[in-house]
């Protein structure tokens, strides 16, 4: 195993929710412990980005956003890490793929909100990404109802399982979706980052 890479064991059910975390907030907590009950996960990872090819802006340095999320977390099943970092990987797809070789035998689900389910077709290789683990969506404040039209949604949409079955997700072979709701979280990186800047 790489060295400072995350421990897990074959058969552990696994989250990973992927962003550039700047910063992190407690909204990032928020879908992270409902994924963790929906899913009945046993970890999340988050997979703090260098960057995110899909923003214009780059973000702050690595190491302030990977000690700002963990200065946030005093729950032990949620990692930070800098695992693309280490890999050398900028695409998701990429990183999926490394991270599957890393640990065979670990139940992986890729976890998002819905508000990137609105523009999952324009990651590279998305369908590649959804046929090579289950996706856990939560939904966001304004982006439900565009998100269960999205393209992505329509086409992956024989495989979506019922909100009831949602603690079998990381068990079902992909491709296969979930989308949950969860309380609302009007927080988000651009509008803390904003604030931020305003006041200085």
């Amino acid at each position: 195993m790489t060295e400072g890479l995350p421990l897990a064991r074959p058969g552990m059910k696994i989250g990973l929710l992927g962003g550039s975390f700047d910063p992190a907030h407690e909204g990032h907590v928020n879908i992270t412990e409902a994924a963790m009950r929906a899913f009945r996960l046993d970890r999340v990872w988050w997979l703090v980005t260098p960057g995110n090819p899909l923003k214009a802006r780059g973000p702050a340095p690595l190491a302030q956003r990977i000690a700002g999320a963990r200065a946030m977390l005093n729950d032990p099943r949620i990692v930070v890490t800098d695992i693309e970092s280490r890999l050398q990987t900028r695409m998701t797809a990429d990183t999926i793929a490394a991270v599957q070789r890393l640990y065979p035998g670990v139940h992986f689900v890729w976890l998002m909100g819905s508000d990137n389910l609105i523009q999952f077709d324009r990651w590279d290789r998305w369908r590649e990404i959804a046929e090579s683990l289950p996706i856990g969506v939560m939904a966001r404040p304004g982006s439900r109802l565009a998100a269960r039209n999205s393209v992505a949604a329509n086409r992956l949409q024989r495989w979506r399982l019922p909100v009831a079955q949602a603690a079998l997700l990381p068990l079902r072979k992909p491709p296969a979706w979930v989308l949950i709701n969860l309380p609302m979280s009007k927080l988000s990186s651009t509008a803390l980052r904003q604030a931020k800047e305003t006041k200085e």
